[in-house]
């Protein structure tokens, strides 16, 4: 395996966040790499459909206002600089795969569910994540399978 430099963490809001955060954390004082979180906040007319009659600014400034405080919360739960913190508006797989671009990353870190079947072949978000990612991906398994520790 070769040597990490700079890890990036891309997670979501779920309760599972914790656990991929924490096989970043190790990976990183392992290999005494840069750290770096991400959380995009999607699009309410992407997650919602563009055809909503609604002004949905409000919410998604408080959408992303919650993930800011969210993100912090964990970051500071690790010690990480407000530097190395991002809370990003759009679609996760192209600002996943911007970041690592322009930061010179050389791990992405995300979290799976392991789905199957019809899940599987529409995809997930780490699916997207992987596929054109400029370095390595690590998916990290959570959510109910993960119970065996």
């Amino acid at each position: 395996m070769s040597q990490y430099n700079h890890i990036l963490v891309a997670i979501d809001l779920s309760d599972e966040a914790d656990d991929v955060l924490d096989k970043a954390k190790s990976l990183a004082e392992t290999y005494q790499a840069r750290l770096t979180l991400v959380h995009v906040v999607e699009p309410l007319s992407v997650a919602y459909g563009s055809d909503i009659p609604l002004d949905l600014t409000t919410l998604q400034d408080e959408i992303t206002q919650q993930a800011r405080e969210r993100i912090s919360r964990l970051a500071d739960s690790i010690h990480l600089d407000k530097g190395e913190q991002h809370v990003v508006y759009g679609r996760p797989e192209r600002e996943v795969h911007r970041i690592a671009e322009e930061s010179d990353v050389d791990l992405i870190v995300v979290g799976s569910h392991g789905r199957h079947g019809l899940a599987l072949i529409l995809g997930s978000t780490s699916t997207s994540i992987l596929h054109g990612a400029c370095c390595d991906v690590l998916a990290v398994r959570v959510g109910k399978s993960n119970n065996h520790n």
